[in-house]
């Protein structure tokens, strides 16, 4: 069996109890490279094989696989945060199915969970946004055109952009093109739950400024938005007392 498990942002106690029990379990772990806490790799037994997949093509994750498959080895697949996003997952799975091996998937917390928690911060602030867009910029995996930063930037809602650090300059001027005022809040996330984490709060027209004062280009999270500093939100409905749900009812105005 393979096992695609989420590590979780980086802080090795941020994974999931099944991941811990998948990784304590495996007898071959294949983790992406530097993205994945070395930690939790001490989470395997004595006897487990390690590969580092920033080392190799598809197709050589894809023989260890079926390789410790073909030998009823436990494999698990470490990727970062949550492999649904960005974790190039499908394909692996792909070449499985053709192959007729066997395989799960165990979810993982993801590092815009990981920044919201260390900004104390909440993407859907009624009255602000009620919408969270997880995108990135163009770099050598193309983007769809009409996926692109403008379009997006034109709704205003809470933004979160992956492996987009390097190119904060470009990206700032997409921002503001689009229709985010310049002094609109952002934050650069460094590392998010790391024991090294660094964050720096600043705006989508000071964003450029601030990546290459703290010598930011990869391994970072940019968050845009009015919920970073909103100036009013709306209290939730749900905990209303004049609001009736489906557990209680609404208490009468007198």
């Amino acid at each position: 069996m393979v096992n695609f498990v989420g590590a979780g942002p980086g802080a090795k106690d941020l994974v999931t109890i099944r991941a811990y029990k998948l990784i304590a379990s495996a007898g071959i772990i294949i983790y992406a490279g530097s993205l994945v806490n070395p930690e939790l790799l001490g989470y395997a037994g004595s006897g487990c094989q390690f590969y580092n997949s920033a080392e190799m093509t598809l197709e050589e994750v894809i023989n260890v696989m079926a390789d410790g498959s073909r030998k009823g080895i436990e494999v698990v697949r470490l990727h970062t945060g949550d492999p649904c996003i960005y974790g190039a997952i499908r394909e692996q799975m792909d070449k499985l199915d053709a192959l007729g091996i066997p395989y799960t998937y165990c979810p993982g917390v993801s590092s815009f969970c990981g920044a919201a928690a260390s900004l104390n911060l909440e993407y859907t602030l009624p009255g602000v946004s009620q919408s969270v867009i997880i995108t990135r910029m163009e770099g050598r995996t193309p983007v769809p055109e009409k996926e692109s930063i403008e379009s997006f930037a034109a709704h205003n809602a809470s933004m979160v952009l992956f492996l987009s650090a390097g190119m904060a300059g470009e990206l700032s001027h997409k921002l503001i093109s689009g229709g985010y005022p310049g002094d609109t809040p952002a934050v650069i996330v460094y590392k998010a739950t790391w024991e090294d984490e660094e964050k720096y709060i600043c705006t989508i027209e000071t964003l450029e400024e601030t990546a290459k004062k703290h010598n930011i280009t990869r391994m970072a999270l940019i968050i845009i938005g009015d919920v970073l500093a909103p100036a009013r939100y709306n209290r939730s409905e749900l905990y209303n007392p004049y609001f009736t749900t489906g557990y209680r009812e609404a208490v009468k105005k007198e």
